[in-house]
């Protein structure tokens, strides 16, 4: 079942935006970005959550103050959220990895509830490319699990069994700050390494990975353990939400380097709609001048300013995909949004404004398969070829 858009919601969606101003879209054009949306299976992959938004009296069948919920994704016809059990950085002893453990399991019982309790005529959790395609047909959104920050396992690596299990299928060794298993890209800032690079706990981690088909996330770890760790997998690799570096300067962004490594590995990097990843210079004078402001809270104000300080939005971040495609080719790039976890640029907010995204590539003058590969294609390719790697090292 394909979604459906209305052409004048969709038109009154894209009005506001201050990249469409400047050069606004024919008619002819939003019909022809129309129809490609339409088609094209739509997938995000980082929307983090909060397990406050997952009970029987709020969660997500109901348009939530989150950016990411069902009503939402249908009116911008996003398909695929990947809902995140994510952790932060904690002590490495035993009293951390307890509290980390029920924090993960809270987060996967929070979208199981959602698609087994709530919502289960609305959405549906996969686990593979085959229940995508089947919960798509059946007209459902999907929801799929990625981990962020592997530290909830604590020292066992049999605990990737249980994850994987529960449904996940990526996941990232660390986050902000070196744990068991990973140094983290926050070391660039301190000047600070623990493992120089993964440990060996970490190693046994990724082989545990690609055994069972868990994609191998690179965005958080740094960068000698992102190089370690596509050394080692078998797997291809994704970066589930990361920017150019060259666009903008920040350790969480990846290199002209690190995006070649990416290539050869056959893995793919979902660039990330959060403002500082974008486009770190526009985003911090957006920042000060808004702090300038008597009130504000003064929307007026605010469009004024933004007249002299824009801030980032849709246009910066398709320059993104642009990078990517031109410096390592179409079939290694995907996107991301990181809602709920600090994401959102002006003209994609929230899931509702998902057709923007379109809108712009096909204004770029992408094609409808480039713009396919670039939703859903690569990433999915990424796990299916996961998948066959699993099997092939289960039968041997």
């Amino acid at each position: 079942m394909n979604k459906i858009i209305p052409l004048l919601s969709i038109i009154l969606l894209v009005g506001c935006q201050e990249s469409i101003k400047k050069r606004s879209p024919s008619i002819e054009l939003i019909q022809k970005a129309q129809l490609i949306h339409l088609k094209t299976l739509t997938l995000d992959t980082h929307d983090d959550i909060d397990v406050a938004n997952f009970t029987d009296s709020l969660n997500y069948t109901q348009d939530t103050d989150s950016q990411v919920n069902i009503p939402k994704m249908e009116r911008g016809g996003l398909d695929v959220a990947w809902f995140i059990v994510y952790t932060g950085q904690g002590t490495l002893d035993e009293q951390g990895y307890q509290k980390a453990a029920a924090n993960a399991q809270a987060k996967f019982d929070a979208i199981h509830r959602l698609v087994e309790v709530y919502a289960p005529h609305k959405m549906g959790l996969a686990r593979s490319n085959a229940e995508v395609d089947s919960l798509r047909k059946m007209g459902k959104k999907i929801a799929m699990i990625g981990v962020e920050n592997a530290y909830p396992m604590g020292e066992d690596a049999t605990e990737v069994k249980r994850f994987y299990d529960l449904g996940a299928r990526y996941m990232s060794l660390a986050h902000n700050g070196h744990n068991q298993f990973s140094d983290s890209n926050t070391g660039e800032f301190d000047n600070t390494v623990k493992h120089n690079g993964i440990s060996e706990l970490g190693e046994k981690v990724i082989d545990s990975m690609n055994y069972y088909g868990i994609m191998v996330d690179i965005s958080h770890p740094s960068k000698e353990a992102i190089h370690q760790t596509i050394k080692r997998s078998k797997a291809p690799v994704i970066a589930s939400h990361s920017g150019v570096r060259a666009l903008s300067d920040h350790p969480r962004n990846l290199d002209d380097e690190q995006l070649q490594w990416v290539k050869e590995n056959g893995g793919v990097v979902q660039t990330v709609a959060l403002a500082l990843f974008v486009n770190k210079e526009k985003h911090e004078k957006y920042l000060n001048a808004i702090k300038t402001l008597k009130d504000p809270q003064d929307q007026k104000a605010i469009e004024v300013l933004k007249k002299e300080f824009p801030p980032v939005n849709i246009s910066d971040f398709v320059d993104h995909i642009d990078y990517l495609k031109n410096k390592i080719g179409i079939d290694h790039v995907g996107i991301s949004s990181d809602f709920d976890g600090g994401g959102g640029i002006e003209g994609w907010e929230d899931a509702s404004q998902t057709f923007n995204v379109t809108l712009e590539l096909v204004k770029r003058g992408y094609t409808e398969e480039e713009i396919q590969k670039i939703w859903s294609g690569n990433l999915l390719r990424v796990l299916n070829e996961s998948e066959k790697i699993a099997k092939q090292l289960q039968r041997d």
